[in-house]
């Protein structure tokens, strides 16, 4: 059996048994509203092999503890730094050590797949391959050639920190000619918006990815590790892909990626389609109201938080709070309780809030609806 059929094999059994296993910092999101399963990814990562710190294994382990459900390994095929030391002509061989790991850790739940980072000057710029079946067929000179090698074996194509300040000097994302006629001919299928290692998040490449209907995504490009880069264990987390999949097998997740159903997580930041950052606030965000007490028409709402992400929100509702202001904040996995001054007694509470670290446009935020009924009063005895 293959490196690819093993990792793959591992990933269907996970889905099947659903073992109980603890994370360290696990990643868990509930369902979407159209039962769609949030999985966690990160689609851009280095190891020793390229230009990264650490062995492949490190990075396999790292992304158990974060239980992340898939990890693409995607070393720079030009840019190998450490060649001298770490001599494999085998492009593939970075991939094979971390399924190697995988089994030999027994880390099931985990998809590792195979990816490459074609890395030139522009107009081509970086640009990451998932997905592949052999790194060493897009080691060639033209680096179109590679994107067409890429594609022939079903690979998801994405462009890599289009804001990056060597490749633009004024931090603003942008296409190149070369890009577009990537995308024109079906060559190119997403765009980086946030990139935990360069560059943080970009208003500009999501912009992008909504004129040209790429997929958004968030990577960590990590090099080093994972706890020291971006805190992990420590309230922090790396930057990474939020994929919105039918199911956990890797057929349904490439799916998705093709199809763009994903979503950008950065920091406390949620970035991507207004359906699909819409789908995941609305699953992570309830309101229960209780009932009207006495006399009053101000009336005890509560808001819970079910997902590992703090959430800002300002009221645009009619209504005003008793206890707090229009804005204010839902810790993750917490609740807050409102006083909402309904004015009369109502039989259904509608509130509006635009969720202020979200974005779905350029310097636009997602704005949704949460509506309760409120409890019947207790009997008086």
């Amino acid at each position: 059996m293959n490196r690819t059929a093993i990792s793959a094999s591992l990933f269907a059994i996970a889905c099947y048994t659903a073992p109980a296993f603890a994370h360290e910092r696990a990643v868990e999101f509930p369902n979407t509203a159209d039962g769609s399963i949030v999985l966690a990814a990160d689609l851009h990562t280095h190891s020793v092999f390229s230009d990264g710190q650490v062995w492949p294994s490190i990075r396999v382990e790292e992304a158990h503890r974060d239980g992340l459900e898939v990890l693409a390994i995607t070393e720079h095929l030009e840019h190998q730094p450490k060649k001298a030391d770490i001599p494999h002509p085998d492009r593939n061989r970075s991939y094979q050590v971390a399924v190697e790991s995988l089994v030999s850790q027994g880390y099931e739940g985990l998809l590792v797949i195979n990816g490459a980072e074609v890395s030139r000057d522009q107009p081509h710029g970086h640009i990451n391959a998932i997905f592949l079946n052999d790194a060493n067929a897009l080691l060639v000179s033209n680096p179109r050639a590679a994107m067409e090698a890429a594609n022939k074996q079903g690979a998801f194509v994405f462009l890599n920190h289009p804001n990056w300040i060597p490749q633009a000097p004024d931090g603003i994302a942008r296409l190149t000619d070369y890009h577009k006629d990537l995308i024109r001919d079906g060559l190119l299928h997403g765009v980086e918006v946030a990139n935990g290692t360069l560059d943080g998040h970009s208003e500009h490449a999501l912009q992008i990815a909504l004129d040209n209907n790429l997929t958004v995504l968030g990577t960590s490009d990590i090099h080093g590790l994972v706890d020291w880069t971006h805190n992990a264990g420590h309230g922090g987390h790396r930057p990474m892909t939020l994929v919105l999949a039918r199911d956990k097998s890797e057929a349904s997740m490439k799916t998705a990626l093709f199809e763009g159903r994903t979503v950008a997580w950065h920091n406390d930041d949620l970035m991507g389609k207004t359906e699909h950052v819409e789908a995941v606030v609305k699953a992570c965000l309830t309101i229960e109201a209780g009932f009207y007490p006495g006399k009053t028409s101000v009336l005890p709402v509560t808001i819970r938080n079910a997902c590992p992400v703090s959430f800002t929100l300002r009221n645009t509702s009619e209504e005003t709070f008793q206890n707090v202001s229009d804005v204010f904040r839902v810790e993750r996995g917490g609740e807050i309780e409102l006083s909402v001054r309904t004015g009369e007694v109502m039989k259904t509470v509608e509130l509006t809030f635009e969720i202020l670290n979200t974005q779905v446009g350029y310097r636009k935020s997602l704005e949704i609806a949460l509506s309760a009924d409120p409890a019947p009063a207790p009997i008086a005895r």
